[in-house]
Formats: C-alpha cells, structure tokens, sequence
C-alpha cells in the first residue's frame, strides 16, 4: 500500500493528523466518492500508529459527513463528500475548555428538546426513546461504553420534538460529542466503571421517566443535569490526568 499518511508529525494530535491527511487525499481525488479506504490495519501499519487511533480519525470524518461505514465492510467515501463550514474539531476531546463548551451547547439544545419531546411525544416515539434506552442498558450490562446507544437514545428524544431541526442539528455534532465515545475518555474510567455507568444510567432513567409521563418540566430538568454532571465527570477525568493519575494520550492497540 502506498504510504496515506508520510511521516506524521509528533507535535500534533494523531488523531488530527490522520484525519486531515484522509481528507486532504478525499479532496486530491485520490479516494473517489464511493470508493473503499484501506483498512484499519493497513493504515495503522502505513502511520506507524494503533488501529484506534486510526479508528477515531474515521469517526472524526464520519462526523463531518466525507465518509460512511458499513458495518464488516469499512469505511467508505461518502458519495457527496464535503468539509462542513462549521464542524466539531478532533481536538475538542483533548482540551477541557472546549469539551466544556460543547457539553454546554448540548444544554442549551437538549434541555429545550427533552420538554417539547415529554409535551409532543407519540406513542411511537416515546417507544423509540424508551428502546433507544433500553439498548444502552444492554450495552452497558455487556461491559461496554453504550456511547453509541447513549447517542441514539439523545437523537430519539430530539426526533420526539416533532422539530425536525433537533434531530438534524444532533445528526450534524455527531457521536464525537459524547465524550467516553473516546476510548481515551473511556480509558479513564477503568478504575470506577461500574459506578460511573450507574449514575449514568440513573440520570437517562430520569429523562426517560419524566419524558414518557409527560412532565416537560421535570424533562428539562432531568436532561440539563445530566449534561452538567458530564461536563462535572469529564473535568474530573482532566483534573487526574493533570495529576498522572491517568496518561490521557495512552495508545490503545
């Protein structure tokens, strides 16, 4: 395979560097929309980095809409392949400031969209919201992260507004704004896994109660604490890695 990525430079996030190295290749041409990009395994051998490294540049262009992934058979260029005007950065997750800000405009937005969804919600989509959870809870007993199923259960409560704006504004911050969807943030759990699922477990319950019984505002409450409590946890994570408690630019394989 021809080497995607040349010499990568240590300076900088290779989580960035990767993804605007495939970007840049998307924009050349070199990757035509629809076209098949190399594997994990084969890009994480041509930048001498780990396969979740490589993972996550392909969520970071998941994100901004240059690719799509199909699942056991990679990842693909979209077939209309372009760069956002505004997007969520790959750097975001590795500064506290900005994390900040993204979990708080995720207040702003979803605070409002849990009260419409517990005033406007159907029967379907209060099933929707109710499965989207449900399948957290599955993933999470299954000892894993449940971001993705945390997400879809964030984007069923949007759809539930009956504003199609929500749901498209969610679609567009995509998973990466979530922050433990970041196996470095993830990794930082491991001493205290159990209890950090529980209480989010314990704080989507809350949304979803209030939400199916209607009660708009105990939803926004419900949802705004969520998001802060986040913004709490994540800054409690950066205040350890400060410390050395943890290494947050450790590589997983």
């Amino acid at each position: 395979m021809t080497d995607v990525f040349g010499n990568i430079r240590k300076s900088r996030s290779l989580v960035g560097e990767i993804a605007e190295r495939l970007s840049a290749e998307i924009a050349s041409g070199r990757y035509a929309a629809g076209q098949r990009l190399p594997t994990e395994q084969a890009m994480a051998l041509s930048g001498k980095v780990s396969r979740t490294v490589v993972r996550e540049a392909i969520s970071v262009l998941k994100a901004q809409g240059l690719v799509t992934t199909r699942q056991g058979s990679g990842a693909f260029v979209a077939d209309r392949p372009r760069r956002q005007d505004f997007r969520i950065d790959p750097e975001l997750l590795r500064s506290l400031d900005s994390v900040i800000d993204v979990l708080e405009l995720r207040q702003a937005v979803e605070t409002e969209a849990a009260g419409l969804a517990a005033a406007r919600a159907t029967p379907q989509m209060l099933a929707a919201i109710q499965s989207a959870h449900r399948a957290m809870l599955a993933a999470v007993s299954r000892d894993e992260s449940g971001a993705d199923e945390d997400f879809a259960t964030h984007q069923a409560i949007a759809a539930a507004t009956g504003n199609p704006q929500f749901p498209a504004f969610l679609n567009f911050l995509g998973t990466i704004v979530i922050p433990r969807h970041n196996r470095r943030v993830w990794s930082m759990t491991s001493d205290h896994k159990a209890a950090y699922l529980a209480r989010i477990e314990a704080e989507h319950g809350a949304i979803v109660d209030a939400i199916s019984a209607g009660n708009a505002d105990g939803a926004r409450h419900a949802m705004r604490e969520h998001l802060v409590l986040a913004a709490a946890r994540y800054r409690s994570f950066a205040n350890a890695a400060a410390r050395g408690a943890v290494d947050p630019q450790s590589k997983e394989n």
